[in-house]
């Protein structure tokens, strides 16, 4: 039996940073459990994994966070190794994989690792896994921490490690129960810093700006010309690489990427730079050539790279860095449900990251394209990925690990509850979940895909419904096109569907490909699954891909607002317009595949642009959307008067409506609601009803439960309980309605007996008489209740009363026998020994028929005069 290929280590990690802390790791990794924690360009992904593998007995697997990224990591250690990939060192990535028998160290995104952890929890095989730039906080690699920590208690025996250049090391390690933290410290190479802001601004409302866009260019190839060295140009996107990489070729007399390997275009000196492009649309091989660093003989290198090459791959050679310092980020529209890629500010801590990159091989140089202000006003760190993004693929990862909406596993974030409960929804609108939120036979399979859970329910329930031979291609293609990057002109998703077919369109052979691969998951899906009754009507190709968008994502079937009008109603409820010069304009229904926030024009008042839709038919947006069609009975209150419709909608979209004679039934919903959507102001509470919700508030505030909450969200919230018994059939003017009776609905009992001695409605005064009780209003967090009462008749009164158990004390307002404020106070003590003696002095000429002592303590208390008294 061959032995297990072990890695060099010393060959390895020669020159390498994090080599001086081999020891430290080997202990820290023996534990079981270990976190690493070093700065770029230490060497950390380069050592760490094959350190790894060289005490794990079986497989040891490597995820980073991105392709790219993978097969640089890969290929770097085979090198370094002096073996092939597919060898000790593999790696998989969707749609390409190359490991072999003897393969023991495999790199892997998150996302084929957490698959593999809900195929089979035990991961059969793997002794080892590392999570490599947990820093990036990325959703994927979020779950696989948690779902690993819980692993590890079913497996003492996996080793599980964190690796990140910045991160919570406490936070990580508590989750993998203490695990051991190991700090690499930085190379120490000298980094200098400049800044060369723009004259004109980085971004408008439509984005990052063209004369910005030219600054950078320019800054960028005279940055190089002096350095004369490899160059890393960091943008925040595909496309901005794209337009950067075109004014570079222009500026520096250089070749494009991927052409001329010879030393230049016909020619041209030898002096000439290579441009090259890095980001995640490009083919692998066009990637790996920019990232595999110059061969001698080469023309310097200028690579513009979005954030795939902050942190998590080094570009060999590059000793100068030029940031743009912006960001590209999910944010999402909780209201509008509604996610899309926004250009920001980066993060200080991303800043940093791409300055380092410019000093991991020697001294270095990072320019930044905006001001030393505009640093200062960056955020520290980027959110993490659970707080912004879209959870429903989330939600079914897991459901399948069997922990519902996450609840019960360790997150370093848990998710918001909001979204997590909105995706949740959704899956049961998919069918993916049942009611207790656990995985459907049908969600089982569909989360394991190797696609997002609304392109597999496009995939194969529209390989499954379309009409005639190989639906599964067919629906591939429509799939395969709103899965990737491509951006239809004017939303048409038809017409991008026919760019791709001919290869017209961007991208074509990228799409080709996957296309394939989604065609051979949907029929093997589609082989193995029960057949579906939703079949697609329509014979029109355009209508088909609306029917299978429709299929995944049927909130968001729409339906035009008027003849000729662009804007459209989705079922979700958001208004949203076509493109002024969409291809799409006159059609009826729509299947909206993505939708953005937008404002002006574009959004022709709306407030939100389509981006990708396709045409539907009637007969198929019913079918697609029969979980929202629903025939609902409304009533409302107009004028008194109850009015009652009957309704059938699709969603938000209104089919057709009728008026109907209202009934007692429909009374109540509508008071409801009218009070509902107007608040507690509609009721016009008499001064009893608001008394007592004042006297209630203030016992909730000091006491606590079983009292009732009286501020308005609550009563708001609880209508049907103490409100709806106060409504009859015959209610019409809201003024009739008992509200005091209500709010003595929710009197806890026994404790309701007592709530006039907590907080009586009058006091008793020395003069003999009472006085009212105001009570603070319900939002006053700290307010007072007041007994306004002549100072005449509390002569004598030492103690101020307290309410509530002795809790408030009374704020006593004395008036004087015209009933104008004298003095406020609540230590009638205090006041007569001092005080008093000052009111006195002015009051008694002004009212010499009342009693003004100069004794408050031995005098009687009275509301009379002296001559009354005297009568008396």
């Amino acid at each position: 039996m061959t032995s297990p290929h072990r890695f060099d280590l010393d060959a390895i990690g020669a020159g390498l940073p994090v080599a001086e802390a081999r020891a430290e790791l080997e202990a820290a990794a023996r534990t079981g459990a270990m976190v690493v924690t070093a700065p770029p360009g230490t060497g950390k992904t380069t050592l760490v994994p094959p350190l790894v593998a060289n005490l794990a007995e079986g497989l040891t697997l490597v995820t980073q966070p991105r392709r790219v990224a993978v097969r640089a990591a890969a290929r770097r250690v085979a090198g370094l190794d002096g073996t092939e990939l597919g060898g000790p060192v593999g790696f998989t990535v969707r749609g390409q994989r190359q490991v072999g028998r003897s393969t023991r160290l495999e790199m892997i995104t998150p996302g084929v690792l957490l698959r593999r952890l809900l195929a089979d929890p035990a991961l059969p095989g793997v002794s080892a896994v590392v999570l490599d730039e947990v820093h990036e906080r990325s959703l994927e690699t979020d779950l696989l921490l948690g779902m690993l920590a819980e692993v590890r208690q079913l497996r003492e025996d996996l080793l599980v490690g964190a690796m990140s250049a910045t991160l919570d090391a406490g936070a990580v390690s508590a989750l993998l129960d203490g695990a051991p933290i190991v700090d690499v410290p930085s190379a120490l190479h000298p980094l200098t810093v400049d800044y060369a802001p723009s004259p004109a601004p980085r971004l408008d409302a439509r984005g990052i700006t063209r004369e910005y866009l030219d600054h950078l260019a320019r800054t960028a190839a005279r940055a190089q010309r002096e350095a004369g060295c490899d160059a890393l140009v960091f943008v925040p996107g595909a496309r901005e690489v794209d337009e950067v990489v075109a004014r570079l070729q222009g500026l520096v007399g250089g070749v494009a990427g991927g052409r001329d390997r010879t030393g230049g275009r016909e020619g041209s000196s030898s002096q000439d730079v290579e441009v090259l492009a890095l980001h995640g649309r490009l083919p692998a091989a066009q990637q790996d050539r920019a990232t595999g660093g110059r061969r001698p003989g080469e023309s310097p290198r200028i690579v513009v790279s979005t954030s795939i090459a902050e942190s998590s791959l080094t570009v060999p050679g590059v000793h100068l860095v030029v940031d743009a310092g912006l960001s590209r980020e999910v944010r999402r529209d909780r209201g509008r449900d509604m996610s899309g890629l926004v250009t920001v500010s980066a993060s200080r801590a991303a800043a940093d990251q791409r300055a380092g990159r410019a000093a991991r091989q020697g001294p270095g140089r990072a320019v930044r394209v905006f001001a030393p202000s505009d640093l200062a006003g960056m955020p520290a760190q980027s959110a993490p990925d659970i707080t912004s993004v879209d959870l429903t693929d989330a939600a079914l990862w897991l459901a399948c690990w069997g922990t519902p909406r996450g609840e019960g596993l360790a997150l370093l974030t848990p998710p918001p509850r909001a979204e997590i409960t909105a995706a949740d929804r959704t899956l049961r609108a998919l069918s993916l979940v049942d009611d207790a939120g656990l995985p459907t036979e049908s969600g089982t399979r569909v989360a394991r895909m190797p696609i997002g859970v609304r392109e597999a329910r496009a995939l194969v329930d529209g390989a499954r419904g379309l009409p005639g031979r190989d639906g599964a291609r067919r629906a591939a293609e429509v799939v395969a096109a709103v899965s990737d990057d491509h951006r239809p002109v004017g939303a048409d998703l038809p017409r991008l569907l026919q760019d791709l077919r001919s290869g017209r369109a961007p991208g074509t052979e990228r799409w080709a490909r996957e296309r394939d691969r989604l065609a051979r998951i949907a029929r093997d899906a589609v082989g193995g699954a029960p057949a579906g009754t939703k079949r697609v009507t329509s014979p029109d190709a355009a209508e088909q891909a609306g029917a299978i968008l429709a299929l995944a994502r049927p909130e968001r079937i729409a339906r035009r607002t008027a003849d000729g009008s662009r804007s459209y109603l989705l079922a979700s409820g958001t208004r949203a317009a076509l493109p002024e010069s969409s291809g799409l304009l006159g059609a009826d229904w729509l299947a909206v595949w993505e939708v953005q926030r937008a404002d002006g024009r574009a959004a022709d008042g709306t407030g939100a642009v389509i981006r990708t839709a396709a045409p539907l038919s009637e007969e198929d947006a019913f079918l697609a959307g029969a979980e929202l069609l629903a025939d609902e009975r409304t009533a409302v209150l107009e004028n008194g008067t109850v009015r009652a419709r009957e309704r059938r909608a699709l969603g938000a979209i209104e089919l057709a409506s009728t008026p109907v004679r209202a009934t007692k039934q429909d009374t109540v919903p509508a008071v409801l609601a009218h009070v509902r959507s107007r608040g507690l102001a509609a009721l016009s509470a008499n001064d009893a009803a608001r008394s007592l919700r004042a006297r209630l508030a203030l016992v909730r505030r000091e006491l606590g439960d079983p009292w009732p909450a009286m501020d308005e969200d609550s009563l708001l919230a609880t209508l049907e309980t103490w409100l709806a018994p106060q409504v009859s059939a015959r209610t019409t003017q809201l003024s009739s309605v008992d509200v005091t009776g209500g709010l003595r609905h929710l009197l806890p009992w026994p404790e309701a007996s007592e709530l006039d001695a907590l907080v009586p409605q009058r006091l008793a005064v020395a003069s003999g008489s009472s006085a009212r009780i105001d009570y603070p209003q319900p939002d006053a967090e700290d307010g007072r209740p007041v007994v306004a009462v002549k100072l005449q008749e509390l002569f004598g009164f030492a103690e101020t009363p307290r309410l509530v158990r002795g809790r408030v004390p009374v704020l006593f307002h004395l008036l004087s026998p015209a009933r104008q404020p004298l003095a406020i106070t609540d230590d009638l003590r205090s006041f007569w020994d001092g005080p008093y003696q000052d009111v006195r002095k002015q009051m008694r000429g002004r009212y010499p028929k009342h009693p003004w002592p100069e004794d408050p303590w031995t005098a009687p208390a009275t509301s009379r005069t002296k001559r009354a008294m005297g009568r008396a």
